[in-house]
């Protein structure tokens, strides 16, 4: 199938590079405005996820082609905000002119990345998963720690968007988006209300039409995610389970498609949103605790979902010493430096035990009634539920409707990165699920992860060491990460299975919540929570190494 770049407005047409959708290609910076994108691909363009070589995660190898830079200055010329320079569907009624595919066609688009070959599956009107997008390093000015002088390692964690003092949470995010996109904003702050007076679907109905044109850098195209987001949870579940809706608002649906092209995101709440991007300080220059922390968007819950989200921040939090010691671990393997090799992996098991002391907290912030009654159906999402079977038809963007996952603990990079440098091997099934949860990261979060497994094995090394400090300090590292693994289960125990025992309505702020009877024995994921918590639990205590 031969596909095409269509300047919107415009009649002309020219070939997209390599035989797939130039505005599709995989490898982009869509943060990066258009000046720093033509200087990049006039240098010679960015390359897919870099490769893990001696020390450091280096700069990528340069890939460049002539077609990509013409329609890079093309775009550019006729003033399209490279932000979207990703974004392949139908034409879109914002306004703005833009890059699209014909109606109504299926793409595939295919790239090597890192050396190897990965196909990548989108369609305007295809029921997929979250399409797979390798990122390249961050866009100038946008690397975490900016305006700080660079080390080895912040230069490391930077290229995947990681931070030496937030980890994977986004630094700082903006609480306020520009004028333009006051219509969102006045929605959003005001969802609990609205859910609870069964107002949010008549306000989104006479919501403006926004163009996504004017959204500026990362940290906005974030906030429009969590904003876009958070509304489109409470426009689905306003009236609960019984009272599912089977397509999504043209002026809602257009922009939140955009903008998770723009991210590589799916268009749905995750992690990412609920969490990493949802916090602000009280005191600008006060501590990261929960006292001095809010959600910058809610929704029902009250006092039970702040403290859901921010427990889960703090868990967050408490995993950047972790973090920070995969890159040195990798380091010290290649420079077969024990001793610095011995400190990342103490580093490590204290993180992870820190970890698990930061979500005990749950305990103390949130209520299981509330919890299972009113604040899950919220994360929940239309692939597998039987709430929504036929998924949902995101008007303006498809004619057909997609399915995607809710929001789960396991779209949380952390863990992942753990496994992934402690060589943990889960089940088959629960492998599955986890590798497609990870359609549901920040790309460069995933890239991050695939980075990590393509580093010399820590355990091969540790057993080939015969060093017996090195196989107890891995050992710590991997009954410090089952010992977290029991705890999550622990707590998923009181609010889910014990919770559904006591279960009856719950009402807060004036939202009466029914127990979603489609998610008894499932998580918001759509996993059977409990047999894949406790099957990755087992394998993990798999990973010790016998003395």
């Amino acid at each position: 199938m031969e596909h095409t770049l269509l300047l919107r407005g415009q009649g002309a047409r020219s070939p997209c590079a390599g035989g797939s959708p130039a505005g599709c290609r995989p490898c982009r910076e869509p943060w990066a405005e258009p000046p720093a994108l033509l200087r990049r691909s006039q240098a010679g363009g960015a390359a897919c996820s870099p490769r893990l070589q001696q020390g450091a995660f280096p700069e990528p190898a340069p890939e460049v082609d002539a077609d990509e830079d013409g329609a890079r200055r093309l775009l550019h010329d006729i003033g399209l905000s490279a932000t979207f320079n990703r974004v392949c569907s139908t034409p879109l009624a914002t306004g703005g002119r833009g890059l699209t595919c014909p109606p109504r066609t299926r793409f595939v688009a295919r790239a090597r990345c890192a050396g190897s070959a990965h196909t990548r599956r989108g369609a305007v009107g295809a029921s997929t998963e979250p399409q797979r997008v390798p990122v390249p390093r961050p866009a100038p000015g946008m690397e975490a720690g900016d305006g700080k002088e660079e080390t080895p390692l912040s230069s490391a964690l930077s290229r995947f968007q990681l931070s030496e003092d937030y980890g994977f949470l986004l630094p700082n995010p903006l609480t306020e988006l520009p004028a333009p996109y006051g219509p969102w904003m006045e929605i959003a702050h005001e969802l609990p209300q609205l859910i609870a007076s069964h107002r949010l679907r008549s306000r989104v109905h006479q919501m403006p039409q926004l163009s996504t044109r004017h959204l500026r850098g990362r940290e906005e195209l974030y906030l429009a995610h969590l904003v876009l987001s958070f509304i489109t949870m409470g426009y689905l579940w306003q009236e609960g389970e019984e009272g599912t809706v089977k397509v999504l608002p043209r002026h809602l649906a257009v922009p939140f498609w955009e903008v998770s092209q723009a991210l590589g995101l799916p268009p749905i709440l995750s992690h990412a949103d609920f969490v990493l991007a949802n916090w602000r300080r009280k005191d600008p220059s006060g501590p990261l605790e929960i006292e001095n922390l809010d959600p910058i968007i809610s929704l029902p819950g009250g006092e039970s979902l702040r403290g859901f989200i921010l427990v889960t921040f703090l868990v967050e939090k408490a995993a950047v010493p972790g973090i920070k010691a995969i890159p040195q671990a990798i380091r010290a393997i290649r420079q077969l430096d024990k001793e610095t090799l011995h400190q990342a992996l103490q580093g490590l098991a204290t993180a992870i035990g820190a970890m698990g002391k930061a979500l005990q907290r749950m305990h103390d912030y949130v209520d299981p009634a509330v919890f299972y009654a009113v604040i899950r159906i919220f994360l929940s999402g239309w692939k597998d539920n039987p709430a929504m079977p036929d998924g949902l038809v995101y008007e303006g963007v498809s004619e057909e409707p997609m399915a995607f996952s809710g929001g789960s603990a396991a779209q949380s990079t952390v863990l992942h990165a753990f496994d992934e440098l402690l060589g943990i091997r889960h089940s088959q099934e629960s492998t599955a699920f986890l590798h497609r949860m990870r359609d549901y990261m920040p790309p460069p979060h995933r890239a991050f992860i695939e980075e990590i497994g393509r580093a010399p094995s820590l355990k091969q090394h540790v057993l080939c060491s015969g060093d017996a400090r090195l196989r107890a300090a891995f050992n710590r590292c991997i009954t410090a990460l089952a010992d977290f693994r029991s705890c999550h289960i622990a707590i998923v125990t009181k609010y889910i299975a014990v919770a559904k025992a006591k279960a009856g309505r719950a009402e807060v702020g004036g939202w009466a919540g029914r127990p979603p009877a489609a998610l008894e024995a499932k998580g918001t994921g759509g996993s059977h929570i409990f047999s894949f918590l406790k099957s990755v639990r087992d394998t993990t205590r798999d990973g010790l190494i016998s003395a």
